[in-house]
């Protein structure tokens, strides 16, 4: 019940947050602002079931804020992203598990060049909200991982629903709260009681949008490169987001993630013939990095407040 509770006040904040009244027609309306909000739940109860199974109660919340000014050459451009969802096993052996556990912040800031050109600062943070375990083991927390990025440079517009972003001077900072977590982000030996490390290089940033009567697709892919450590090993975030709405009321939404970070150990070693986990001298399971990739698929209740993002 706190969970739900949990999902559904993140859901009032942001609509108290970002959906005022709007000002008078006949001022200049600088800014533009909504919030798409989604929930999702499913409950699943077996008794005396002879095919097996186990009950289950599951909610998915996300929660889209933009607030975008924009006034003679300035343009800003802020957006939140927030997902949370969970499933709760009545089994004993599997109980409570993350479905969906997403914050990112994004801000863009431009001055206007020429007619598609801007000169921009960026802003990214990645996080998420709840501790996540495989098993008994704790895998990620709040703010373990984070991930801040800022870059300088120019910002190109070849149509409405079309940005390309590239930042050649972009600081980033990844930030591990867990200690015992850090060495799966990237940290040395030496840096293991430190909160955070620092990479300096350059970002290339994608942002799509294709919008079809009640069907709309958004793609945000990042690439990044660090200049310090191996610059020809890009980093990869690539998040799509795909809306259908059924009614006024109810719509249909696929989101997927993918990441590829070679700092980050999320996969289990296997050998390459019989892909059985290659053991450690401790026989423990040895972590390396991988392409992570996650996709949620829900049905639900979805209602947008403000004005729509297009």
């Amino acid at each position: 019940m706190k969970r739900i509770i949990t999902c559904l006040s993140a859901v009032l904040c942001a609509i108290t947050l970002f959906a005022q009244e709007p000002a008078a027609e006949t001022a200049p309306q600088y800014w533009k602002k909504g919030v798409l909000t989604q929930i999702g739940f499913s409950q699943l109860s077996l008794t005396n079931w002879a095919a097996g199974g186990s009950g289950s109660i599951s909610l998915n919340t996300y929660i889209d804020t933009y607030a975008d000014f924009k006034k003679d050459k300035i343009i800003w451009n802020n957006e939140i992203q927030m997902g949370y969802g969970f499933i709760e096993s009545f089994d004993k052996n599997e109980g409570y598990k993350k479905s969906d556990d997403r914050l990112i912040l994004d801000s863009k800031w431009g001055y206007k060049a020429t007619d598609k050109l801007y000169f921009s600062t960026v802003f990214n943070l990645r996080s998420q909200f709840a501790t996540g375990y495989s098993g008994d083991k704790i895998t990620s927390a709040f703010f373990a991982p984070a991930n801040a990025s800022l870059g300088i440079g120019i910002d190109y517009q070849p149509a409405k629903n079309i940005a390309i972003n590239f930042a050649p001077l972009t600081g980033k900072t990844v930030m591990v709260a867990v200690e015992e977590l850090r060495p799966n982000y990237g940290f040395s030996a030496d840096e293991l009681d430190r909160f955070s490390r620092f990479e300096l290089g350059a970002q290339l940033k994608v942002d799509a949008k294709l919008a079809v009567k009640d069907f709309t697709v958004a793609s945000k892919l990042q690439l990044f490169s660090d200049y310090l450590d191996n610059p020809l090993d890009v980093k990869v975030n690539w998040d799509v987001n795909a809306d259908a709405k059924i009614s006024k009321y109810f719509s249909v939404s696929m989101r997927t993630s993918l990441i590829y970070d070679s700092k980050i150990k999320s996969a289990i070693l296997r050998d390459r013939r019989t892909h059985q986990p290659i053991l450690d001298e401790a026989g423990n399971e040895q972590l390396v990095a991988g392409i992570q990739f996650k996709e949620l698929f829900s049905v639900g209740f979805s209602y947008i407040f403000g004005q729509a993002k297009k």
